[in-house]
C-alpha cells in the first residue's frame, strides 16, 4: 500500500528495538505533553462563561455567541477520528508539533478577532487542530514509558481530562472579570510554544513508521457532512424545540443518512480514512462502550449540577463553579497512586468500584431539596471525585490493551471521538429531559391548587402583601422551583442507575490488560 520510511533522526539501517526509545529527560517530556493536552481540553469550556461579554464586545447576539462553542465542537468532532490517518502520513511527533503550533496560531487569531464571524472561524480552526492533540499525546506517552509505568502515564492524562473542564469556566470567568476576554485565548500562546519546543526537542530521533495512505474522499465527505449535521442538531435542538422544527428534522435526516453511508463505506473500503475495524478487538469494543456511557453520565452531572445551582438555588456562575470544583481534588491527589498500584488489581474491579461510587453520589443528589447548603453540595462533589479518580485510567487501559502498537493513536482518536459524541448527546438529552419533567411536574402540582381554596387565597395574599397578582406570580415561581427540583432528582436517580448498568460492560473485556509487544519502529510507538 505504501512504503515505510524512517524518521530523519532514526538510524536507517536498523529499526529501533521494541520500546527502546526514551527521551533524554522523561519528566520534562511528560510535562510538555501534559501541558499541551491540558491547554487543549481547557479550551473546550473556558469560553463558556465569557459568551455574554464576548457577544457584547463584538456586537453579536446571544444566539450568535453560542457558535463560539458550536464551531469548536463540530470541527473538533470531525478531526478526532482522522487522527489515525494523520499519524500514518506525518508521524506522531510531527503531528503533535504541527497541531500544537497551529493551535497557538488559532488561539492568537481568536484573541485578535474584532467580529463574531472572525472569532467563530478562528474557533473552528482551533477545534480542528485540537482534534488529534489528545489522542496523539496519549500514544506518545504510552510509547516512551516502559510497560510497567504506562498506567501512570494514562492516569496523568485521565487527571487532565477531569481537571481541565472543571478549571475552564472558573479560570475563564476570573480572566474575563479581571482582565479581558481576549486573554482566555492569549494564555495558550506561551504554554503551546513551550510544549512544542520541549516535546519536539526531547523526541528528536524517535523512530516513526510513515506511510502514504491514499485519501478516502468519500469517507471524508460523509464524515464531515454527518458529524457536522449531527453536532449542530444536538446543539440547536433545545432552542429549536427539537422535531417541531423543520431545521432539526432536515439536520437529523442528513446526519443519519451521511453517517450510515460513512459506516458502510469505511467497513468495506480497502484503505479507510477512519479504521472502524478496530472494534474487532474485544477489549477496545467493551472499553469504548463503557467509556462512552460512563462519560455521558458523568458529563450529564457536570452539566446539570451547575445549572441547578444557578436556576434553583440562585448561585452565581462563580459560586456554582466553586461548589462543583471539589470533584477535582481527589483525582489530583490520587492519580499517582492509581497509576502506580491499580494494575496490581483486576482493572475491571477498579472500574466497577468507580461506577458504584459515582452511582452512590448520584443517588444522594436525587434526594436533594431547595434547602441544601453549599457544604453539602461540595462534599458530594468531593466524594464523586473518588469515583472519577478510579474511572478513567482503568477504562482507558482496558480499551487500549488489545490494540497493536501502531493502532494506539487511531484507537485513542476513535474512542475519544465516540466519547465526545456521547457527551454531546448527553448534554442535549439531559437538559431537554429535565425541562420536560419539570413541565410535567408543574402541571401535576398545579392540579391541586384552586383559586377558590381559602388556604390558597391566604397564601397568595401573604406572598403578595395584599397584591393578588404579585402573590400569584410568587406562588407560581415557588411551584416552578419545586417542579424543577423534582425533575432534577429524577434525572440524577436515572443517571445513578446508568452508572450501575455500565458496570456490566467492563466485564465483557478479557485480561491481560497490558499493551501488546511489537517490533521495530511500530513497537516504539511510531507510525
Amino acid at each position: 500500500m505504501s512504503a515505510t520510511t524512517a524518521n530523519a533522526g532514526a538510524a536507517p539501517a536498523a529499526p529501533a528495538a521494541p520500546g527502546a526509545f526514551r527521551p533524554p529527560n522523561m519528566a520534562l517530556t511528560t510535562l510538555g505533553l501534559a501541558l499541551a493536552s491540558f491547554m487543549q481540553v481547557l479550551d473546550t469550556t473556558i469560553a463558556n462563561v465569557s459568551l455574554p461579554t464576548i457577544s457584547g464586545n463584538l456586537g453579536g447576539s446571544s444566539s450568535q455567541a453560542t457558535w463560539v462553542i458550536t464551531s469548536f465542537a463540530v470541527s473538533n468532532a470531525i478531526a478526532l477520528p482522522l487522527t489515525g490517518f494523520f499519524t500514518r502520513k506525518f508521524g506522531e511527533r510531527r503531528l503533535f508539533m504541527w497541531a500544537t503550533m497551529l493551535f497557538v496560531i488559532a488561539s492568537f487569531l481568536c484573541g485578535l478577532a474584532n467580529s463574531m464571524g472572525l472569532l467563530v472561524t478562528a474557533r473552528a480552526l482551533q477545534g480542528f487542530v485540537a482534534g488529534p492533540m489528545y489522542p496523539v499525546t496519549q500514544a506518545l506517552l504510552i510509547s516512551i514509558y516502559p510497560p510497567h509505568k504506562r498506567g501512570q502515564a494514562i492516569a496523568l492524562l485521565a487527571m487532565v481530562t477531569v481537571v481541565a473542564p472543571i478549571a475552564g469556566p472558573i479560570l475563564g470567568g476570573w480572566i474575563t472579570d479581571n482582565y479581558s476576554w481576549e486573554w482566555i485565548f492569549f494564555i495558550n500562546i506561551p504554554i503551546g510554544i513551550f510544549a512544542c519546543l520541549v516535546v519536539g526537542n526531547q523526541l528528536r530521533g524517535r523512530p516513526e513508521r510513515l506511510e502514504n495512505p491514499k485519501m478516502d474522499y468519500m469517507g471524508l465527505a460523509m464524515l464531515v457532512l454527518g458529524v457536522a449535521a449531527l453536532q449542530i442538531m444536538l446543539d440547536l435542538g433545545n432552542d429549536e424545540d427539537w422535531f417541531n422544527s423543520t431545521k432539526i428534522v432536515v439536520l437529523t435526516i442528513v446526519a443519519v443518512v451521511a453517517l450510515a453511508v460513512f459506516v458502510i463505506w469505511e467497513l468495506t473500503e480497502r484503505d479507510p480514512i477512519v479504521n472502524l475495524r478496530l472494534f474487532r478487538h474485544r477489549n477496545f469494543a467493551a472499553g469504548t462502550a463503557a467509556m462512552v456511557l460512563a462519560y455521558a453520565a458523568f458529563f450529564s452531572i457536570s452539566l446539570l449540577v451547575p445549572l441547578w445551582l444557578q436556576r434553583n438555588l440562585g448561585y452565581t456562575s462563580i459560586w456554582a463553579g466553586l461548589a462543583t470544583a471539589p470533584i477535582g481534588i481527589l483525582p489530583v491527589l490520587l492519580t499517582p497512586f492509581v497509576g502506580l498500584y491499580a494494575a496490581r488489581f483486576d482493572l475491571r474491579l477498579v472500574a466497577s468500584a468507580a461506577f458504584i461510587v459515582m452511582a452512590f453520589t448520584s443517588f444522594i443528589r436525587s434526594g436533594f431539596n431547595l434547602d441544601v447548603d453549599f457544604n453539602h453540595v461540595a462534599m458530594v462533589q468531593l466524594w464523586q471525585g473518588l469515583g472519577v479518580a478510579l474511572f478513567f485510567m482503568p477504562v482507558l487501559t482496558i480499551l487500549l490493551s488489545d490494540l497493536e502498537p501502531h493502532e494506539i493513536a487511531a484507537g485513542s482518536g476513535l474512542a475519544t471521538f465516540v466519547r465526545t459524541l456521547g457527551g454531546s448527546f448527553a448534554a442535549s438529552l439531559t437538559t431537554w429531559a429535565w425541562g420536560q419533567r419539570s413541565t410535567i411536574h408543574h402541571a401535576q402540582l398545579t392540579e391541586h391548587i384552586s383559586a377558590h381554596d381559602p388556604a390558597i387565597q391566604q397564601t397568595v395574599n401573604t406572598l403578595g402583601n395584599g397584591d393578588a397578582t404579585r402573590g400569584a406570580l410568587a406562588l407560581n415561581q415557588m411551584i416552578s422551583q419545586q417542579a424543577a427540583q423534582i425533575g432534577f432528582n429524577e434525572m440524577l436517580h436515572l443517571i445513578g442507575i446508568l452508572f450501575l448498568v455500565v458496570t456490566v460492560f467492563v466485564w465483557f473485556a478479557k485480561p491481560p490488560f497490558t499493551a501488546k509487544a511489537g517490533g521495530g519502529a511500530a513497537a516504539a510507538g511510531g507510525h
